[in-house]
């Protein structure tokens, strides 16, 4: 586990602090400390996601329509063969619509194209280069791999870890200034998370379009890196 502590700000205030947009009421004679804290914990993710699309064009739309759903079941099966449940995929978007050519401002039905697009959740690692190489297109069907991004199964306490690695933060800041300032520090008066967005991080290493398999043999190489989770509090306490 790696930490870090970053960004933090400390004030002294002698009033309520509405500044914060806190409607927490203080005395006004009341001395406080207010500080930031932040954290980061990096995990080893253990689960991957990604996106999985086919498409294909007729003429007719019957025909691209059983074309596509021909491929996108192959697909399907040969991920069912490498262990992933069902419940581990999902559809994500289906269109069949016509593709149409302009010419003079008017247009002209040439033919039409269906899309399917699935995510799949691998809760293997070391099966998702097997995963990535198992999807596999047909002559007449282009199909599209994307989207891999990773994420852990326990993101909840991933995220509570840095939450109480932030707040210890902020509270040997509040006891620096105090002892700086000959006081001690009192009661906790208020702690307010600050919302980050976090994200799993993506990796933007994948995006593959093929029209038939590769010849070759070659896993397709992953590097996986580790997973940030970023916390950060604003803690309000006594000065005595």
């Amino acid at each position: 586990m790696y930490i870090r502590v970053a960004d933090c700000r400390e004030s002294m205030k002698s009033n309520n602090p509405s500044s914060e947009g806190s409607s927490t009421q203080t005395n006004p004679q009341q001395s406080v400390v207010i500080t930031r804290g932040e954290a980061t914990v990096k995990k080893a993710p253990d689960q991957a996601w990604l996106s999985i699309a086919t498409e294909t064009r007729d003429a007719k739309a019957d025909d691209a329509r059983r074309k596509n759903a021909e491929t996108m079941t192959a697909v399907q099966a040969n991920l069912h063969t490498l262990g992933l449940s069902a419940n581990a995929i999902r559809t994500t978007s289906y269109s069949l619509a016509p593709e149409i050519e302009w010419k003079n401002g008017r247009g002209t039905v040439k033919g039409y194209i269906v899309h399917n697009q699935i995510e799949i959740r691998v809760d293997d690692l070391d099966r998702l280069s097997d995963v990535i190489d198992a999807v596999n297109a047909t002559r007449n069907t282009t199909l599209t791999v994307s989207g891999l991004r990773f994420a852990l199964k326990t993101q909840q306490a991933a995220e509570t870890e840095a939450l109480q690695l932030a707040v210890q933060t902020a509270l040997i800041r509040a006891k620096a200034i105090a002892e700086g300032a000959q006081l001690s520090l009192g009661k906790i008066i208020r702690i307010e998370e600050q919302h980050l967005g976090n994200m799993p991080r993506q990796e933007q290493f994948l995006l593959r379009t093929a029209v038939a398999k590769a010849t070759d043999n070659a896993e397709t190489p992953i590097t996986i890196g580790d997973i940030e989770v970023q916390a950060s509090v604003i803690l309000m306490t006594e000065l005595q």
